[in-house]
């Protein structure tokens, strides 16, 4: 199965009701990542554009194991640092809900918030080719869920 050209794997990994991934599952995307590649080269990576097709398809811990290196390479303390750190934070925040534990969902969904909030400081609204707008709204719509849950009554 494929999303967005993306060969999917043949599970999502969901701690504790699946299995992990074998080692070296990701090599392939992770290759297209190296220390020192400029912005531009990275937001072209194909391991930025899987997490997204791994997300989209709902693979939020394989989502978060291919933007890891991105975030990685990225300078310190960088807009688009805090940007993929905002990614990272909401795909383990949906993981979270789908392994049915809403209050760490809820409080890694402000996590990515304030990374968001941190990579948006300067007005920008185009990250790395990405709508920072619609991040947010990811964000916000996984926080209702998770507010939403049953299991989240305090």
């Amino acid at each position: 199965m494929t999303a967005g050209g993306v060969t999917l794997p043949p599970f999502a990994c969901i701690p504790g009701k699946t299995p992990r991934h074998a080692p070296g599952a990701f090599d392939g995307l992770h290759a297209t990542v190296e220390p020192g590649m400029s912005i531009d080269a990275l937001a072209s990576s194909n391991a930025f554009a899987a997490g997204f097709s791994f997300f989209d398809a709902g693979y939020f811990w394989e989502a978060h194991e291919v933007w890891e290196p991105v975030w990685l390479a990225l300078p310190q303390k960088s807009t688009e640092r805090q940007f993929v750190q905002a990614l990272i934070q909401l795909a383990n925040a949906e993981l979270k809900l789908r392994m049915q534990r809403p209050r760490a969902a809820r409080r890694l969904c402000a996590i990515a918030l304030g990374h968001l909030a941190d990579a948006g400081r300067q007005g920008a609204t185009q990250i790395m080719g990405q709508d920072v707008a619609t991040v947010g709204d990811r964000i916000a719509e996984c926080t209702r869920r998770a507010a939403e849950d049953t299991k989240c009554v305090l």
